[in-house]
């Protein structure tokens, strides 16, 4: 029998967690909570004789590992994992595995919701525009981005998509212009929405050079990570260029300074993206299974470290 805790500063739903318990219980483990932790020294005890955990945003590195002697599997309820120090599990012999696709609706939904309200000029009573007819550029085309092409074609709009590491004819084959580049991307779409991860590659990726090539009156927005916009750079861009906006579920650590870009500028107080009940759920259901068939088969299909 595993021990399995899931460790949540921000809790699941009760529901998601009772779905969990009986995923965990059922496969005949045994399930322990640590709720609204407000302390690293209480995750730390917590972790101590468990043999799995699942986390949302919660930070796991090398020093949890350290107090986790029992540890085997860490599971990420949700698509990104940089919030787990891969190099440090892997040095521990501990598996990391992500959800993927359990968010990617909400996600999705949240993209388009933000657009509506920024081309209707936050609903501050005077007119705006219709996303009918417009291009929207999707920037990684997993299993967010399918969603939004999705979603955005039956807004009418017109979709385009650049990843690099999805051929091209894959892109083409669910309905959607593949681009051949990223800079491709930014100069025809009216509306850029970016999916990429937070990687070496990636970080500050988002910068002065690139978004100025962007149409007039162009969007921006980001429900991806924080860390792949040159925060600097976007200050400087839309500092000398007014016509464009940037919206995002992620506040940038320049807020203050972004929101001097009054009817340009949006976030929403904390990151938005997964936070509704049915991705709360599938996220959690997904990661607890995926515990179950790897102590039961030593299944690592969605392992995230090597």
């Amino acid at each position: 029998m595993a021990k399995v805790l899931i460790a949540t500063e921000k809790p699941f739903a009760a529901t998601a967690v009772a779905g969990m318990k009986d995923v965990i219980e059922g496969a005949g483990n045994e399930l322990v909570l640590l709720e609204k932790y407000t302390e690293k020294a209480q995750l730390l005890a917590a972790v101590a004789d468990v043999d799995a955990i699942i986390i949302r945003s919660d930070k796991i590195d090398g020093e949890v590992m350290d107090a986790a002697k029992n540890l085997k599997i860490v599971v990420r309820a949700g698509a990104g994992y940089d919030n787990v120090d891969l190099a440090a599990a892997t040095a521990h012999n501990i598996i990391v595995e992500n959800t993927p696709g359990q968010n990617a609706n909400a996600v999705a939904e949240l993209v388009l919701g933000i657009l509506v309200f920024t081309v209707r000029n936050f609903y501050n009573g005077k007119a705006g525009s219709e996303l009918m007819g417009k291009t929207i550029g999707i920037l990684a085309f997993g299993n967010v981005g399918r969603n939004v092409a999705r979603v955005a074609k039956g807004f009418g709009m017109n979709v385009i998509a650049y990843d690099a590491f999805c051929p091209a004819e894959a892109i083409e084959a669910a309905g959607v212009k593949a681009c051949a580049s990223q800079e491709e991307l930014f100069k025809e779409a009216d509306i850029v929405s970016l999916h990429i991860p937070a990687t070496a590659e990636t970080k500050l990726s988002i910068n002065y050079d690139l978004c100025n090539t962007m149409k007039k009156g162009a969007i921006l927005i980001n429900t991806a990570r924080k860390e792949v916009i040159d925060e600097a750079g976007l200050l400087r861009l839309m500092a000398c260029r007014e016509d464009l906006k940037y919206i995002t579920d992620i506040k940038p650590d320049a807020d203050a300074e972004f929101a001097k870009f009054e009817g340009r500028y949006f976030s929403t107080p904390k990151k938005m993206g997964a936070q509704t009940a049915e991705a709360n759920t599938n996220a959690g259901i997904a990661a607890a299974k995926q515990i179950n068939a790897y102590f039961a088969e030593g299944c690592t299909k969605f392992q995230v470290n090597k």
